[in-house]
């Protein structure tokens, strides 16, 4: 029996993971790690265990590894001390006896001397992390998710049109459950050890394919605005984002417009067994209801 702990239990990629695992495996081979316990209430009530753990306590993931095989390491939250954080669980993994780490970095392009700040040097310092801790590991790398575009975009496109600064580059967006599919999948199978996938969506499309694309969507024009980086942060300022928050958008934006996840390696497709959710497919969810009533 191998027993799997994901970490993060409580928010939306842990908690997404744990729940394809569900499908895969027995709720008794399963574990939770949660800061509080009862946020993952609804967990619990479908028999996973779900563990007490503070990234910043050592000896509290120490305990809560116990009798693990298997660890998701979910990454925290920029600007709050990532590096700590992810330390202590690849150290307490190894104090615990667990066998395999698997992490989920942001896809980084060495060539393109791009970086996000308090995300790509954390990254790769984890990554550097494991692999020289002689833990198993496997890399998930992850693209932009898709459900941030319309943060990309400025609020609502279908009224304003897409607000972005200039640039032609495209991402392959993917989406947080699809993700966490094929975390559950690595976790779940053999064969995945000591691998990096980079889960490229597809296709990759670009702010004014998105432009285009919610055109076709909602029947009417849907302009493509190039506008400053000024502009695009007063933007998103008037639409009561924080200032830092909007600066930190924006870093994510350019990385976009010059095509720093651009790449294409069928990875995604090949662990969940068929094609990811296009952007096209995912915006006419997203805006179907905003669409209709642009109709009535």
């Amino acid at each position: 029996m191998t027993r799997i702990l994901v970490t993060g239990a409580s928010g939306n990629i842990g908690r997404m993971t744990l729940k394809h695992l569900l499908k895969r495996i027995p709720a008794s081979d399963i574990v939770g790690l949660a800061r509080d316990p009862d946020k993952a209430a609804d967990l619990t009530a479908e028999g996973i265990e779900i563990r007490k753990g503070d990234y910043f306590d050592n000896e509290g993931l120490v305990r809560a590894f116990e009798g693990i095989d298997k660890v998701m390491l979910v990454s925290t939250h920029a600007f709050t001390d990532r590096n700590t954080q992810h330390e202590n669980v690849i150290n307490a993994a190894k104090q615990a006896g667990v066998k395999h780490v698997v992490y989920m970095p942001v896809i980084h392009n060495s060539d393109s001397g791009i970086k996000l700040p308090q995300v790509t040097d954390e990254d790769i310092f984890v990554e550097d992390k494991l692999k020289a801790s002689g833990l198993t590991y496997t890399l998930m790398r992850h693209p932009p998710f898709l459900e941030n575009i319309q943060g990309y975009v400025g609020g609502n496109p279908l009224e304003k049109g897409v607000f972005t600064p200039s640039g032609t580059g495209k991402a392959g967006y993917a989406c947080r459950a699809e993700l966490a599919e094929a975390h559950a999948v690595v976790l779940a199978e053999a064969g995945h050890e000591n691998k990096s996938y980079s889960l490229y969506g597809d296709p990759a499309v670009s702010f004014s394919d998105i432009a285009q694309i919610l055109s076709d969507i909602s029947g009417k024009p849907v302009p493509f605005k190039e506008v400053s980086d000024q502009a695009y942060i007063a933007n998103l300022v008037s639409t009561g984002m924080p200032e830092p928050a909007a600066g930190f958008v924006l870093t994510w934006v350019h990385c976009v417009n010059a095509g720093e996840w651009e790449g294409e390696t069928g990875d995604l497709e090949k662990l969940l067994g068929r094609k990811p959710t296009t952007p096209a497919e995912f915006l006419r969810a997203s805006y179907a209801s905003l669409a209709h009533e642009t109709h009535s």
